[in-house]
């Protein structure tokens, strides 16, 4: 069985929109890079997390917006031969990006459900906000590596549904805080 780890940069307050820029639609966007002082050490996970990746994936807005970019980056050239997944009921095969490794368009959670049932390892989440909410509710995320940074933004996308559901169980694998107020937060879904 392969784990699903959603990965991202959340606001102490649980906004996970924009954190790269005002060009991605928040009016505070840019929040991760903008006001604070740079410690190399805090984004140590970005790094740690390459080893366990073995496919990445996308919700359908966050692949547009990451293989405009990501295929020609040196900071995410490993990333670039590995399997990607978009989910999406909307994109068709030729929206696909070529160049950027092999994509798979998967349509329904029970497409998400059969492809973790597989053989190999951990596929990771990243931006995505509400595919990751979906697939929290549905009890299909295994594990979140957050970094939290010390902002309130108030308004903006969670990753994390708001279903009415049964509560959710978390174990902490890992936490470290660092010098500029960045907490990072690595947890597993008890089963």
């Amino acid at each position: 069985m392969r784990n699903l780890v959603y990965t991202g940069f959340m606001s102490l307050d649980g906004v996970v929109d924009s954190p790269g820029g005002p060009g991605e639609g928040h009016r505070s966007g840019g929040w991760v890079v903008n006001d604070l002082e740079f410690v190399p050490e805090a984004w140590s996970l970005k790094g740690e997390e390459l080893a366990d990746t073995t496919a990445l994936m996308f919700g359908r807005r966050s692949y547009e917006a990451f293989s405009k970019v990501w295929p020609g980056s040196e900071d995410h050239a490993d990333y670039k031969e590995l399997p990607k997944y978009v989910v999406s009921t909307t994109l068709s095969e030729d929206d696909l990006v070529d160049g950027w490794g092999p994509t798979t368009i998967l349509r329904s959670e029970k497409d998400i459900a059969a492809l973790k049932e597989g053989e190999g390892g951990a596929i990771f989440i990243h931006g995505s906000a509400e595919l990751a909410g979906r697939l929290s509710d549905a009890g299909l995320i295994d594990q979140y590596n957050l970094l939290v940074f010390p902002v309130l933004l108030g308004a903006g996308k969670s990753a994390f549904g708001r279903a009415d559901r049964d509560k959710q169980m978390l174990t902490l694998r890992e936490s470290q805080s660092y010098s500029n107020g960045i907490l990072k937060l690595v947890y597993d879904v008890k089963r």
